[in-house]
Order: structure tokens, then sequence, then C-alpha cells
């Protein structure tokens, strides 16, 4: 399956990673090869990548309402990873896993979020499930500024089976919730091997999830909202992960 990838930072990383196959890169006719567009062209030229001129009206049509800032790549589906391939990563650095786990997040623009936060704070691996959840599309691609392909995603059929086949190798699974319970996250230990599991927009972590969890951790809330955007909060118990991990 091919995608259309767009925006001058999603181009960039993706030729940077190396990990996807990018069939031809397309320019708009007027674009001074200079910064980060000379960059994204050095490393077409790098990589024997077909560059193809086009007139900008033929980008609008291609990428509808998306900015694509005078470039878009064609390539191939994103490298989704196996669950075990992310544990694996932290094992050849010899560093206690630190992976996140998402429950069900809908948006695109929340997903990329977090996996541009994950990949900043050096997560091993990310989870998300299969059905009826955000995938690494090109939108989620471009809101995480290309973030997303340089971090090991796994989908999974089952995020619960997923959860009991890391616990089963040694990782905790922390889920964010503010629940009866729950533990300041400054509190919480999330030095050792860590799944930390966020929930989705609204509805926060599925009942199976939660009770799947080790414990819970909690941000505090000290004005008048009762929550924080799924990917805010994340982000937040993302680096007080990173902190305490060193």
């Amino acid at each position: 399956m091919r995608e259309i990838l767009y925006g001058r930072q999603p181009v960039r990383e993706t030729l940077r990673a190396g990990r996807r196959q990018v069939y031809k890169l397309l320019v708009a006719e007027g674009i001074k090869p200079a910064g980060i567009v000379g960059q994204i062209l050095a490393l077409a030229g790098q990589a024997r990548i077909p560059v193809q001129t086009v007139n900008r009206a033929e980008l609008d049509k291609l990428g509808g309402e998306v900015n694509h800032q005078g470039l878009a790549a064609e390539v191939s589906g994103y490298p989704y990873a196996d669950l075990a391939e992310l544990v694996q990563v932290a094992r050849r650095l010899a560093q206690p896993p630190f992976l996140l786990l998402l429950d069900h997040v809908l948006d695109p623009q929340n997903l990329g979020s977090l996996l541009r936060t994950a990949e900043a704070a050096g997560v091993h691996g990310v989870v998300i499930p299969g059905r009826r959840a955000a995938g690494v599309t090109p939108a989620a691609v471009r809101a995480s500024a290309g973030a997303a392909e340089h971090v090991r995603v796994a989908q999974v059929t089952n995020l619960v089976r997923a959860m009991g086949e890391l616990k089963s190798g040694g990782v905790w699974m922390a889920g964010l919730e503010a629940a009866p319970g729950a533990q300041l996250y400054t509190q919480a230990d999330l030095s050792g091997p860590l799944g930390l599991v966020v929930g989705s927009e609204g509805q926060g972590l599925a009942r199976l999830v939660r009770e799947t969890c080790d414990y819970l951790i909690s941000l505090p809330l000290l004005g008048q909202v009762e929550s924080l955007n799924a990917a805010v909060a994340g982000a937040i118990a993302l680096y007080e992960a990173r902190r305490q991990r060193g």
C-alpha cells in the first residue's frame, strides 16, 4: 500500500529514518533548494529517489486542505513493529523497557503529538490497538512533525492481551487515570520496566485495561476542568518517567 506524506518535516524525517521505501519526491515549482528543502533534496539524491517538479495546484489537489508546504513524497505504508521487538530494543541497550500504550486514542492529532513526545522522551516503543483507534496515518505523521518515523510502533489485535504478554516479561503497567487509589504521578516509581497506559479522549481507560494495570497514577487538577487532553497528560507523565530514569 502506498501513501502520500505532505510537509517538509514529515518528508525529511522519513528520508532520515530510512524505514520506508520512498518511490518519488514531489516538489512544487519555484521552491528554493535552501534550508530544509535543500536537506531533503540532498537526502533524496543520496538515496537515488526520483524528484518530480509539479505545479503547486497539483499538490493542492492531492493534499486537499493539507498545508503541504510545497513538498510531498509517495512512500510505502508505515512499518509497524512486533510487540516483542519493543522489549528487545531495550535489552540491546541494557535499559529497563520504557513503553507507551494507548487505549483507543481516536484523534490522529493526539496520536501524532504523543508519538512526538514519546520519541523525544526516549521510549523504546509505542503500542496501539489495530481497531477503533487512530493508526499511524499521514495525518498522524504530520502531527508528530515526522517523529513517528523514528519511534517503533506495534499495532496489536488486543491491547489487554498485549499488556499481559508484557507483564509476563516483567514490565509493570501504570495506568494514567484519576481514580480512587491512584498515586500522584510524582510519587509513583516509574524508573523500572514500565508500560505507561494512556486512555482515549473523553472515555479514559477501558475497564479491562484499567483492571490489567498494576497501579494507577494521576495528575493534580487544581482548577475547574475535570481532565486534561490525552496528549498533554501523556506528555507530562512520560517526562516524569524520563526524569526518574535519569
